[in-house]
């Protein structure tokens, strides 16, 4: 093992003392050790690893604080060391709070035993404080890998410290941090194995045998199939389950006698998953049949004109028998074997409206807007529980004026999903149509689907269809500038747009928005989890409104700051903007004195500037913010924040310009009586599209992505970043229908025809009074000539029609989504007018 100073080549100007090294040799002597906020040297966190909880002893699997464990590696600069994350702050690493990139103090660890192993035992972190700043210490190292991991002597032995396992070894691999769908670790393999053996195909079985020959004493004979289709993983694992590798993956396989499905289990997912792609040949021997499972989804095949049998499916197991698995490589398939050409079913933009709702098909598009990635929770509601990850991709093909519009879910191919950017040909395959009365149809993930783009179409079987020709020739009459003008990336976006009506029906809930009561949107808002993506209505009345313009920007639409304005009717909401608390100065709402103090201590936003909003105007000792875990002090730090949000919010109140915010006669004395005030609502950075540039793009790439599992030194730093123009934004309060709870929330009309959002957006001729762009979503009519001072001047008219809005009852469809930390994102989608509301 390196000593520490054996490393000091390695790291610039730290201290030859490691802290981590200096922390374990205490251990040796304390059960506990507590560090003070003097002792607690910042470390770098480089990797963040999630993996499934099991019930410690005596604990049974309902009383289990979290499904998942985390296991995160940390950094002084000299040493890494790797140790599991308590339980009890499992919520750091929900809402993103604890993340890769950034520095920690650890405040307690303690040293733990394996009672049941000899010379095994990890450290575990029960307390800590996070930076909300990037990292001070990954800076100066030159090669993390290099950082020899910190272990206690006479563990040297402990190999699960050098692998890439859980440290709580009942457990043998690692889920990504974000869903249960992509394949994450070391274990996955690529490739074809080399060299190719020698194939006996003398003595191969057909398909179209195996039927008769199921329940029947018999020797299987070897199998020689091609993959036509192939599903995402399915990450099967919960408590109790003893199965190391819980994973499945069915695939559908050919041969000239017709097709056939195939199943693929457990260890050897890991291990074949990622070779056995569509177009390959599979050399199969040891399998086994069962009865094909009826509650799957199954692509749609009729396009291949061949027979499917499907009363039984080819089974691989890792035992009992061990299946015998051969992936021939390309180069050795041989004509005479008779195997089928892979079949697509690709539509071009311009016939998507005449296919029928739930059709499949196959899609190529240039990518012109991609969103960020968002999660949903999975309905099926037993533990562990599962979020799906998701984004929207608008792609054109020259064949029509609109995009495709697609829902793409992830496909078990994360080194493609996340990278999929603007200006990028994108091919989606068995892909769903989704009709939407009154909008575009847009096309959503199967379980069936794959994903490729520019980098990965070679070799493909699809390379050769003559629309994909057609599609490469069009493409040659673009010029890049052009369509670079039209592309964005990142931001909020939703599809499709809220109906007309707003219909709640007491016998069926399936596809409407749930109508929840205002006193229940704060737990929905606070059990959000990173990028978490809801949408609920609640219903109420508007009571105040004010718009808040852009920061301005240069002619690029780079922003003159690092940070664009917060929700306008709660710019006071956040004083850690400005002058962020610290542990050092704590604040106690409890008297006037102590208000006093506070307002003292953090200047008064007098109007939302970009000036005041700009982190970097903070010295950075003050910025350097460490969220001590401890329930007391969070506590404390929670009430004195909002009671100074409540005092900021009277003043700025009484300062905002009558021409650019209004309120109702009643709202004064009703906010005097509510019983609380939701003012997380507000616009974030990550809320508004950029625009994308080949210059920017592994930065724009970072920011919509979700945070990554492991930091790397090529990760760009978020920088301003070119902004898709807008004028401003409003903020509106709403208040409960009974008058004790009001939520903020924003609304970002779309003023531009190449928002994205515009796309399927009905946009029918309005008014333009504040009812109805709340009502329609867009400023009437859309303009892509039209300068801010223009855009300015329709606002002070739409708001100057905000008081038809006093005692008007509404509901109103609110997008939720957790952005990291303590940025919840509420926007308003659409209002709806009690005329507009049907019940049955």
């Amino acid at each position: 093992m390196e000593s520490s100073s054996s490393c000091s080549s390695m790291v610039a100007d730290l201290p030859q003392e490691s802290f981590l090294q200096r922390t374990l040799e205490r251990l040796s002597s304390t059960q506990s050790l507590e560090l003070t906020a003097e002792e607690a040297v910042p470390v770098a966190v480089v990797a963040l690893q999630r993996y499934l909880s099991e019930p410690t002893d005596g604990q049974h699997h309902e009383q289990q604080l979290d499904s998942y464990s985390y296991d995160l590696t940390i950094t002084d600069g000299l040493w890494r060391a790797k140790c599991v994350l308590h339980p009890g702050l499992n919520q750091l690493v929900h809402r993103n709070t604890l993340r890769t990139g950034t520095d920690i103090s650890v405040r307690q660890c303690s040293f733990v035993y394996n009672e049941r192993r000899l010379g095994h035992g990890y450290i575990c972190i029960e307390k800590l404080g996070c930076s909300a700043e990037t990292s001070s210490v990954l800076p100066r190292i030159n090669n993390i890998n290099s950082l020899p991991i910190l272990v206690k002597h006479g563990m040297e032995r402990n190999v699960v410290l050098q692998s890439d396992v859980p440290l709580q070894v009942s457990r043998k691999h690692y889920l990504s941090l974000w869903n249960n769908d992509d394949p994450e670790g070391d274990m996955w393999t690529t490739g074809y194995a080399s060299p190719d053996p020698v194939l006996d195909v003398s003595k191969v079985t057909l398909l179209s045998t195996l039927e008769s020959s199921f329940r029947v004493s018999w020797k299987p004979l070897p199998l020689l199939v091609k993959i036509i289709h192939k599903s995402r993983l399915r990450y099967y694992g919960k408590f109790g389950l003893r199965i190391d590798y819980p994973y499945q993956a069915y695939f559908e396989v050919a041969d000239q006698s017709g097709t056939m499905s195939l199943v693929l289990w457990n260890e050897l997912c890991p291990e074949y998953y990622q070779r056995m792609n569509v177009g390959a040949v599979l050399y199969l021997q040891n399998y086994t049949l069962k009865q094909r499972y009826s509650n799957r989804s199954r692509p749609q095949m009729d396009h291949h004109r061949m027979k499917s049998f499907t009363s039984v499916e080819i089974c691989l197991n890792p035992r009992n028998p061990a299946a015998v698995i051969t992936v021939v490589s390309q180069k050795s398939v041989l004509p005479q074997w008779g195997l089928p050409e892979v079949s697509y079913q690709f539509t071009t933009r311009s016939e998507l409206e005449k296919l029928s709702n739930g059709s499949a098909c196959d899609v190529i598009g240039l990518v012109t807007f991609v969103g960020r990635i968002e999660r949903v929770k999975s309905k099926v509601n037993k533990a562990p529980e599962k979020y799906w990850t998701y984004r929207w991709i608008h792609a054109v093909d020259g064949t029509s004026d609109h995009p495709f519009i697609l829902e793409l879910f992830s496909s078990s191919q994360p080194e493609i999903f996340n990278q999929i950017c603007p200006m990028t040909y994108l091919v989606s395959t068995q892909m769903r149509v989704c009709q939407v009365e009154g909008s575009l149809p847009y096309l959503t993930s199967s379980c069936e689907t794959e994903i490729f783009i520019t980098g990965y179409h070679k070799g493909q079987p699809y390379v050769n269809d003559p629309r994909v020709k057609s599609f490469i020739q069009w493409t040659k009459t673009l010029k890049d500038n052009t369509v670079l003008q039209k592309t964005a990336i990142g931001g909020h976006y939703c599809y499709p747009p809220p109906p007309q009506i707003f219909a709640q029906s007491a016998t069926d809930a399936s596809g409407q928005v749930p109508l929840v009561a205002a006193s229940d949107l704060k737990r929905e808002l606070e059990s959000l989890q990173y990028r978490e993506h809801k949408k609920l209505a609640i219903q109420g009345q508007i009571t105040a409104v004010r718009f808040t313009k852009n920061p301005k920007t240069t002619e690029e639409g780079r922003e003159v700051s690092n940070e664009p304005e917060r929700g306008a009717s709660d710019t006071h909401n956040d004083p850690s903007a400005a002058q962020p608390a610290t542990e050092d100065c704590p604040i106690s709402p409890s008297s006037a004195e102590s208000q006093a103090n506070t307002r003292k201590r953090r200047p008064l936003f007098s109007k939302a500037t970009p000036s005041s909003l700009n982190h970097a105007s903070t010295p950075a000792k003050r910025r350097l913010d460490y969220k001590n875990s401890n329930e007391n002090e969070e506590q404390e730090d929670e009430e004195s924040d909002s009671a100074y949000e409540e005092v900021q919010y009277e003043r700025q109140e009484c300062q905002d310009s009558p021409a650019l915010s209004w309120k109702s006669s009643s709202w004064s004395k009703q906010r005097e009586q509510i019983s609380e005030h939701l003012h997380q609502g507000g616009l974030h950075p990550d809320s508004l599209s950029h625009r994308f540039t080949f210059d920017e793009k592994s930065a724009l790439l970072q920011r919509s992505n979700l945070q990554p599992t492991r930091w790397t030194s090529q990760i760009a730093a978020r920088d301003a970043l070119p902004r898709v123009p807008y004028p401003g934004h409003y903020q509106l309060t709403i208040l409960g229908i009974n008058k004790q709870i009001a939520v903020d929330a924003a609304f970002l009309p779309v003023v531009h025809p190449d928002d994205p959002r515009a796309v399927g957006l009905s946009q029918d001729p309005h008014d333009n009074s504040m009812l109805s762009c709340l009502s329609s979503g867009f400023l009437c009519p859309l303009s892509s000539t039209a300068r801010d001072r223009q855009l300015t001047l329709r606002e002070s008219e739409i708001l100057a029609t905000a008081r038809e809005l006093e005692d008007t009852h509404v509901v109103c469809v609110l997008d939720l989504c957790q952005l990291g930390g303590d940025k919840v994102e509420v926007l308003i989608n659409k209002v709806y007018r009690v005329t507009d509301v049907n019940t049955m």
